[in-house]
């Protein structure tokens, strides 16, 4: 029997089944991971291999290092998946892969081993659009959060806000017009001095600092689209630092530090919580590496709440890059649709549909 065949009859045989078991595999960026789950939501296993030590004497990701990071630690990252969850490769029925947006080159090395394992074990395999995976981690902490609901998707790559019509089904309703939340973060660190990864040492910097001693602005504030902008105010953080280098002043980074995280946090929380009242849901959830930021996830718990919204935000584990959330996604996928061929391409960037 061909694959394609082979992969097809697999796929009936796993809608069919109460609590199928697949194998998860991400690799966008800078972490590998493998994950195993039984049915929708129930992760048995999450392995992650981070590159930050790599990266970091470079003060970001190099697209080249991560891809041969990736293709050394695949392998043992998908067996200490497998071994964590008590399975074997004959006992997953599926396999969920990111297929973009990310790091083609990255992206590439977990697909083509996905693609190695289903064509060697018969497995139907599916691709999964990241930003949905980072949507679909709310599934793994709520078990009975269900769509419609509006979700925030905030990283270092993204910030979009999406209107979750189905499990399938997304509408974009805003987005960045330029640096992403966690991008901004990352830049106004460096500015600061701050290692990388930026947007957690920045957060703790902020702790130390007062959050009025600034008064920044984002871009769109006013503006009555659900649009976000973030160059504007990390330019003048970096203006208000070299000015101050200049002139011989000082400025205390704590409170520049407090007041940034400020703005780019009420930004997004205005946004998000007009968007979802506007669309009339329920809910508001936030996902995204920036979804484990602490002001952030009270604040806009605390405008959702105010506003009658039921609040969802992932256990810290799953707001960074994880493959828990790649095989919700992709279990979400199989179960309204064929699975994909062994002709699935890596898209480095992509609307989410």
């Amino acid at each position: 029997m061909r694959y394609e065949e082979l992969a097809r009859m697999r796929a009936g045989e796993y809608r069919k089944k109460e609590n199928p078991v697949t194998l998860g595999i991400e690799s966008s960026c800078d972490e590998t991971a493998a994950a195993v789950l039984r049915g929708a939501r129930e992760a048995l296993s999450s392995s992650v291999y981070t590159q930050i030590p790599l990266h970091r004497k470079y003060g970001g990701v190099v697209p080249e290092l991560a891809s041969r990071s990736h293709v050394e630690k695949i392998g043992a990252v998908v067996t200490d998946a497998l071994e964590g969850a008590g399975v074997a490769l004959a006992d997953v029925d599926a396999i969920a892969v990111t297929n973009g947006p990310g790091l083609v080159g990255a992206l590439l090395v977990g697909l083509s081993y996905a693609k190695g394992l289903a064509y060697a074990a018969g497995k139907p395999i599916v691709g999964v659009d990241h930003i949905a995976g980072h949507i679909a981690a709310n599934y793994l902490t709520y078990p009975d959060l269900a769509p419609p609901f509006v979700c925030l998707v905030a990283s270092g790559g993204h910030s979009h806000i999406v209107l979750v019509g189905d499990y399938c089904r997304f509408s974009l309703l805003g987005r960045t017009r330029d640096d992403a939340a966690g991008e901004a973060f990352d830049k106004v660190a460096r500015a600061l001095g701050l290692p990388y990864p930026g947007g957690p040492a920045l957060e703790a910097l902020a702790k130390e600092g007062d959050p009025f001693a600034y008064r920044f602005r984002t871009g769109f504030a006013q503006d009555d689209s659900f649009d976000f902008s973030f160059s504007g105010v990390k330019t003048a953080v970096v203006n208000l630092l070299h000015t101050a280098q200049q002139r011989g002043g000082e400025v205390r980074r704590a409170d520049v530090a407090a007041s940034f995280q400020k703005a780019v946090v009420d930004a997004l929380c205005v946004k998000s919580v007009r968007a979802a009242k506007a669309a009339g849901v329920p809910a508001l959830a936030l996902a995204g590496g920036v979804a484990a930021n602490a002001a952030l996830r009270e604040a806009l718990r605390q405008r959702a709440e105010a506003e009658g919204l039921r609040f969802c935000v992932p256990e810290p584990r799953y707001c960074a890059d994880n493959a828990a959330m790649i095989a919700c996604a992709g279990h979400y996928a199989l179960m309204r649709g064929a699975p994909d061929p062994l002709w699935l391409n890596a898209h480095a960037s992509r609307e989410l549909a």
